[in-house]
């Protein structure tokens, strides 16, 4: 079973995922636990059961990977604007969820 991260509103992509899903390509069942989560259910979550997180977000890093392929967001951009910020902003997606 692979629990993952992925979130609905991080990519229209992702609004028809299902909560539990075949992953052919690693042969394995993949759970979506948060995938209907909203950004602030989430920081709740962290903030009242004391979850350990990057505190990059803390410094505007909204979405973080690698560090060539990351930067924290300016006021107003998109919250995945951070993420590949070179590529076209249309392709968010890092790979490990393509299918």
């Amino acid at each position: 079973m692979w629990i993952t991260g992925l979130r609905a509103a991080h990519s229209p992509e992702r609004n028809d995922l299902p909560l539990l899903e075949w992953d052919d390509s690693n042969k394995v069942m993949k759970y979506n636990p948060l995938l209907h989560w909203t950004t602030p259910e989430v920081r709740e979550y962290i903030d009242r059961n004391n979850v350990p997180y990057n505190s990059l977000h803390d410094r505007g890093f909204v979405s973080i990977g690698c560090a060539p392929c990351t930067r924290a967001i300016r006021a107003g951009e998109d919250f995945r604007a951070g993420r590949w910020w070179w590529e076209d902003t249309s392709k968010k997606e890092c790979g490990l969820h393509v299918k």
